[in-house]
């Protein structure tokens, strides 16, 4: 019996909460924060290509709003026009963890090579509108991938973006614990988002290089 009870206290010691099941007070609180220090990334507009309009003329006969399956679509195409300039490698439902939390996060930027190892240097949450819950996931998340980091020595700020393929928002967690967060940005203004992205890839090109 005694061996039992020690067991179940060891499994409840262990458990690992899931990024899904935290909402913003839990997130900051899981960080240690009180609010997020507004964050300005200075970027150059960039015009899409012809495959993007190409692309999105096409994904006109595709359902964008109902899920976030289908915002996927979007997000997807957007970041094709930025990840090739890069040597950086996207996977899509990675698993993650930390030593307190675990999940699977839509999108996961790290160096280019053929398996997923750490430095983990960017999650990507899609959202279909829900920026609150998304920022809450895209905290957690990423202080699990500085946790990651930090086991093979590699100590280097980690971003963050929420999208619903038509807004974006971008987010940084420094090696300090400070996070940062910008403004809502409207594929309106495409040039300007593939901008944005354009500069978190490069800083997470140069953690890899450091």
């Amino acid at each position: 019996m005694a061996s039992t009870q020690v067991s179940k206290k060891t499994s409840l010691k262990t458990k690992k909460k899931s990024f899904s099941s935290f909402d913003l007070k839990t997130a900051f609180k899981q960080l240690g924060l009180e609010k997020l220090k507004p964050w300005t990334v200075e970027a150059q507009g960039i015009q899409p290509s012809e495959f993007y309009y190409q692309t999105l003329k096409r994904l006109e006969k595709f359902d964008l709003r109902s899920n976030e399956r289908s915002k996927e679509l979007l997000i997807d195409l957007i970041l094709q026009e930025t990840i090739q300039d890069f040597e950086l490698k996207i996977w899509k439902g990675a698993s993650l963890e930390s030593d307190s939390t675990s999940g699977e996060v839509d999108y996961l930027l790290t160096k280019d090579r053929d398996y997923l190892e750490a430095p983990l240097l960017c999650v990507i949450e899609a959202k279909k509108d829900d920026f609150e819950q998304g920022l809450a996931q895209c905290l957690v998340e990423m202080q699990a991938c500085q946790w990651s980091n930090q086991q093979i020595d590699r100590d280097v700020d980690t971003f963050g973006i929420v999208s619903n393929g038509s807004t974006w928002e971008f987010y940084k967690l420094t090696t300090e614990g400070i996070a940062y967060g910008t403004l809502p940005f409207s594929i309106g203004d495409i040039a300007l988002v593939l901008g944005l992205l354009h500069q978190i890839m490069s800083l997470c090109q140069f953690s890899i290089r450091c």
